[in-house]
């Protein structure tokens, strides 16, 4: 998936079909010329309705439709016959899908499971027929209800990746390289921050055909708790993942002080993060001579004692089946 296709946030203004108009209607036969009211109800207008959809990936197919409306209901006829229900109108999107009023920045509901359908914007209702007011001192009433109008709304989808492993890291901490190395996935891969502007997503093969999706996520900064940088549009998508996997590159001055910025981003962004399964990894272990790897791996297995951890390189693959071991006994304990 290409970044230009990724898109993980739109605003869409919706309507639901308007209802049906009730029947003004006497039932008139050769022999009947007086009969009753026998106007009928007018159908319910459309609905218009977020289905989940495991085929999708992304919001891409919004870029360029953002109208979408249901179907009116039909209108109401003789003998009491209903008019035809407007048909429904169903958007779907890729699981972990928020849907949110644009006007208020409500959460309207989330979209978290295969197969999950809500309803957005209910159709109006159909009309009463003029038969439904008939009295004893009303025999021929002469009106009917007109339908009820639809709902018109402008909501936003934001979408936050659904991925079993997410990278953590600062920028140009070699996430993309990463993911490069591990998947077939084809990220943008330069020596400057900020190269990935949009999360992407691969699937690791593993032993035996098994295999698992990793996300690459723009890159975090101090501050982005707040906004800073990419901020919300990064940590919102990290929500998601079984496994936070933080990547620190080898030649960071402090491996501590990098690690516990960026789990504080996280854990000021929301709290819940905490409560997530990680790993770290130091990165770009090729920019290490022998002495300079031993030494490290020595800090690391002091500062991360109780944490997996790993020391790898994915230009010249070293560990990378190590860590791909260590990530799959955590997705499948």
């Amino acid at each position: 998936m290409t970044e230009g296709n990724f898109v993980d946030y739109v605003k869409l203004h919706v309507s639901s079909g308007k209802g049906g108009k009730g029947s003004i209607h006497l039932h008139r036969e050769k022999y009947i010329t007086k009969g009753g009211p026998d106007g009928g109800d007018g159908g319910r207008g459309g609905h218009v309705i977020v289905r989940a959809n495991e085929q999708l990936w992304t919001l891409y197919s919004f870029k360029f439709k953002r109208h979408f409306a249901a179907a009116h209901g039909g209108d109401g006829s003789k003998n009491r016959s209903s008019g035809a229900q407007g048909e429904d109108l169903y958007i779907d999107v890729p699981v972990g899908t928020v849907v949110k009023n644009s006007e208020t920045d409500a959460v309207l509901f989330e979209i978290t499971a295969a197969g999950q359908q809500e309803i957005l914007a209910e159709g109006g209702l159909g009309g009463r027929g003029n038969w439904h007011f008939k009295s004893a001192t009303r025999q021929t009433p002469r009106y009917a209800q007109p339908g009820r109008e639809g709902v018109e709304l402008s909501i936003t989808l934001e979408l936050k990746v659904l991925a079993d492993v997410g990278l953590v890291g600062f920028p140009n901490a070699g996430k993309s390289t990463l993911l490069s190395a591990l998947t077939a996935a084809k990220p943008k891969i330069a020596d400057y921050e900020f190269t990935t502007l949009k999360p992407n997503l691969g699937i690791v093969e593993y032993r035996d055909f098994r295999s698992f999706v990793m996300a690459d996520i723009p890159g975090i900064i101090e501050g982005a708790a707040e906004g800073k940088g990419l901020g919300h549009y990064f940590l919102r998508h990290i929500e998601r993942n079984s496994i936070l996997l933080y990547l620190i590159p080898a030649d960071t001055p402090d491996v501590k002080k990098a690690f516990d910025i960026l789990q504080k981003e996280l854990i000021k962004y929301n709290p819940e993060l905490l409560d997530k399964d990680y790993m770290v990894v130091l990165s770009k272990a090729d920019l290490l001579d022998e002495e300079l790897l031993e030494e490290y791996t020595k800090e690391m297995n002091t500062i991360f004692k109780e944490i997996p951890h790993l020391i790898i390189s994915s230009a010249t693959q070293f560990h990378l089946m190590e860590l791909k071991d260590l990530l799959w006994n955590q997705l499948n304990p």
